[in-house]
């Protein structure tokens, strides 16, 4: 599938659904005589190498030749300011309530007036690495800002004759135009102090103002590639996917979904200790086709956490960009990366497609288990959930913890559990069409459901281990699930240390409490964005009788 650039003289008209303000106040900054064209990664590592403020270090790209790149590249280091993470409050979606879309069109007109004496640099991409599901990108910045488009170019595919060969042999969606991205770092405004993330989903196009982070370009342009997705036979995924290739030709297909630091790239990139012949698709972004159940990835790279990964790591040997960390010299006098946090929390890198030696880019084969990926301390470390309704409701209460990836508004307290739906607080389109595509799955499909718990259960820490233990025992189909307590719907494979007592009342009542936190959150559905991301009744239905049950 691909999307339209061009048109018709008798196609530029109002009433064609590809056009709206919005889209064409942004695309039109794209032609004017201050916009150069960047038609390479080599030419786009050469302008952000020379960009005022960028560390040139000594560490060299492995195997550039094979990214794109000279072969005499080197790791670039570009740091922010004081904010190194997505600042959700900024986020605005035409046609959610209280959006107020001529008003913010009228700011990003000004946006792109301000640019006029500056150079501007236009780059492009395709979102999706396979003919089935592929989009193409512009993205539009401002000189001094290289660094961004070197990292979004090596983000996203760039274009070479492979991909473009594969883009034209792809078949056109209809009503879907090119993704058209607009951003400024350096406006402001006094209206949007945090700074303003515009989005038009429904005519594939964004401004990005007054933000420098970098996963606010990445997330943004995932935001909409997601949004066409879902438009066209797919269900969009935040999350990871790998391919357990087994004895006698079988085959076991994996999603795991959660949010940052959830632990879904530590999944999906196990190695396990080598017992598995493993074939990764990614760990951050791809869709599912509710036709085939075969999936595509969005992305070659990988955007990474450095936190985990100390200079000697081996790890470090595919980095091709690394933002928000340190810099010192060696013993040999060499400029190398500080890492670990050390400056600030949610230092990233940017990660080579060569990280995961056994990489594709489509699975054909459908997928057979999606695992939710939750930090909930009342889950014990996996559980199994029977029925359609009750594993896609589980998913679209799905929760988690605050991270570092995430720049929060004031007063809002970090510690406290949250819930994002599917792990994906990028969508924009209602949320019951996730909830209906996922229920899909798992009742058309047959796909298996579990929840796995990558926090704590109470105040025991569920190691990294343990995780990988229960999912190998589903992996090689030797996990034991039995009845949990007077559940109907949840099995318990019991993991030794890690039994919830279901006979300590202090247990049991937070059990309870995070249960009807679920129940009280898909409530609030209702009335939240005015109804935008209501559900249907099941949904409530499903959850209020697991309560019952406790």
């Amino acid at each position: 599938m691909s999307t339209k650039a061009n048109f018709r003289w008798d196609e530029v008209r109002a009433d064609n659904p590809l056009f709206s303000a919005a889209r064409t106040t942004i695309e039109t900054a794209f032609y004017g005589n201050n916009v150069v064209k960047v038609n390479s990664l080599k030419e786009a590592y050469k302008l952000a190498k020379n960009s005022p403020g960028t560390i040139v270090t000594d560490m060299p790209v492995e195997r550039p030749e094979e990214i794109g790149l000279d072969e005499d590249a080197k790791i670039l280091v570009f740091n922010d300011g004081a904010v190194f993470g997505r600042t959700a409050a900024a986020r605005r979606i035409a046609g959610e309530p209280g959006v107020d879309v001529k008003d913010l069109c009228t700011k990003i007109r000004d946006a792109v007036y301000n640019t006029r004496y500056k150079k501007m640099y236009h780059a492009q991409a395709y979102i999706g690495l396979d003919k089935d599901f592929m989009v193409k990108a512009h993205m539009l910045l401002p000189e001094g800002e290289e660094n961004l488009m070197y990292n979004w170019l090596l983000n996203f595919q760039y274009i070479t004759d492979e991909y473009t060969k594969m883009y034209k042999d792809s078949k056109p969606m209809e009503n879907e135009g090119d993704i058209y991205f607009f951003a400024d770092p350096s406006w402001s405004h006094p209206d949007h102090p945090l700074g303003l993330a515009f989005f038009d989903p429904t005519h594939n196009c964004a401004a990005v103002l007054g933000m420098r982070y970098f996963g606010e370009l990445k997330k943004g342009t995932l935001t909409l590639a997601w949004g066409i997705a879902n438009r066209n036979g797919y269900a969009s995924c935040h999350g990871g996917q790998k391919r357990y290739n087994l004895e006698n030709g079988r085959k076991f297909v994996a999603g795991v979904f959660g949010l940052s630091g959830s632990g879904k790239s530590t999944i999906t990139h196990a190695k396990h200790g080598g017992k598995y012949d493993v074939t990764v698709l990614h760990d951050d972004a791809f869709v599912i086709s509710t036709e085939n159940g075969s999936s595509v990835a969005l992305e070659p790279s990988y955007f990474d956490k450095t936190q985990d990964y100390p200079l000697m790591s081996p790890d470090n040997k595919y980095l091709l960009s690394v933002q928000n960390v340190g810099a010192t010299i060696d013993e040999n006098g060499k400029t190398v990366i500080v890492t670990e946090d050390l400056r600030n929390g949610n230092g990233r890198a940017i990660k080579s497609k060569l990280w995961s030696p056994n990489r594709v880019d489509k699975f054909d084969e459908p997928v057979n288990a999606i695992f939710w990926l939750m930090k909930d301390p009342t889950m014990p470390p996996i559980l199994k959930i029977k029925g359609a309704a009750l594993s896609s409701a589980m998913g679209a209460c799905l929760a988690t913890k605050r991270t570092t990836a995430e720049r929060l508004a004031p007063g809002v307290d970090p510690d406290a559990l949250v819930f994002e739906p599917y792990a994906n607080p990028f969508r924009t389109f209602p949320l019951s069409q996730d909830y209906l595509k996922f229920k899909a799955l798992f009742e058309e499909r047959n796909v298996d459901c579990y929840i796995l718990n990558t926090g704590f259960l109470m105040d025991k820490k569920i190691t990294p281990a343990v995780t990988l233990g229960c999912l190998e025992a589903v992996i090689e189909d030797r996990a034991t699930f039995k009845k949990w307590a007077n559940f109907s719907d949840f099995e318990i494979m019991e993991v030794e240390g890690f039994v919830p007592d279901m006979n300590d009342p202090e247990y049991k009542a937070q059990l309870t409490a995070r249960m009807k936190d679920r129940l009280e959150f898909i409530k609030s559905r209702d009335e939240a964005k005015g109804g935008f991301d209501k559900l249907p009744a099941e949904v409530e239905e499903v959850i209020a009788k697991v309560i019952s049950e406790l």
